[in-house]
């Protein structure tokens, strides 16, 4: 059978966008990781697929797969372009849409502007609800990575992701450093990688080294992840501007309990088919 899909991005955040509301199809990580070949599929760093809700209060099921065929909890890009994607196929006319994830609701706000805000949730700071292996609870955390101490924090936006300050974004060692942390014992169920570095109080650059995907253009949750590490640590203040290799993210984030928003920019690439 032939599938309709729709190629997307988020800040060069690439997806493979699937409507499982009007076609039905049942989709297995093995078909994730074949289409997300960038030589002999599709080519992509994350599948979204869009799904009936199984929850009354909310409006969508949206589920993420990475190009190695894991599924994920969470990814903050292609929220936004799952917003634009139920809008632009009229499977809504809402322009304030909830969406059941993996890890919980989310709330997406598709804007006047074009621009799309997300509200992702509160962060998950507890070692055990990121998961993260720590006695306790702290701002950072030193990780053996090999006889070296790297010094990160740890932050749960419904995914696990590790944050590094670091001096120089572009001599950051995202290809080094990224995957042995990402398969480091003491993150269970892996982790995406932030390299960051502070600007000044409001702005700041970031590299992601993606769990099952590698060093992507962008990554939203990375950049909330990052945020919060940010201020926690007194290093910026909310709002706050991130720059990715694939452009620039705004995020909002008022401390612990608090929820995060991040707000940019989702795009349309083209529409294709795909046989099953």
């Amino acid at each position: 059978m032939l599938l309709r899909f729709t190629k997307m991005h988020g800040l060069g955040n690439d997806f493979m966008v699937l409507d499982l509301v009007s076609q039905h199809a049942h989709i297995l990580p093995k078909h994730a990781k074949q289409w997300g070949d960038r030589h002999t599929g599709i080519g992509f760093d994350q599948l979204l697929i869009v799904e009936a809700p199984s929850n009354p209060d909310v409006d969508f099921r949206y589920r993420i797969f990475n190009a190695d065929g894991s599924e994920v909890e969470q990814c903050g890009n292609g929220a936004r372009c799952f917003a634009r994607f139920v809008l632009d196929k009229r499977l809504t006319a809402k322009r304030l849409i909830r969406v059941e994830t993996k890890s919980g609701i989310i709330e997406l706000d598709i804007r006047s502007d074009g621009q799309i805000s997300v509200n992702m949730g509160a962060p998950r700071l507890v070692p055990a609800e990121i998961p993260f292996e720590a006695p306790s609870q702290a701002l950072s955390y030193q990780v053996d990575v090999d006889g070296t101490p790297v010094e990160l924090a740890a932050v749960s936006m419904g995914n696990p992701h590790a944050v590094l300050r670091v001096s120089d974004i572009n001599n950051a060692p995202v290809h080094e450093l990224g995957p042995k942390i990402e398969h480091h014992p003491r993150f269970p169920a892996r982790v995406n990688v932030g390299f960051l570095q502070v600007i000044d109080r409001s702005r700041a650059q970031l590299r992601v080294w993606e769990r099952g995907a590698g060093e992507t253009q962008a990554c939203g949750t990375g950049a909330c992840a990052a945020a919060v590490a940010a201020i926690s640590q007194g290093w910026m203040d909310s709002p706050l501007l991130i720059d990715l290799p694939g452009g620039r993210l705004s995020i909002e984030w008022a401390g612990p309990g608090q929820p995060v928003m991040m707000t940019g920019p989702a795009v349309r690439v083209y529409e294709g088919q795909v046989r099953l």
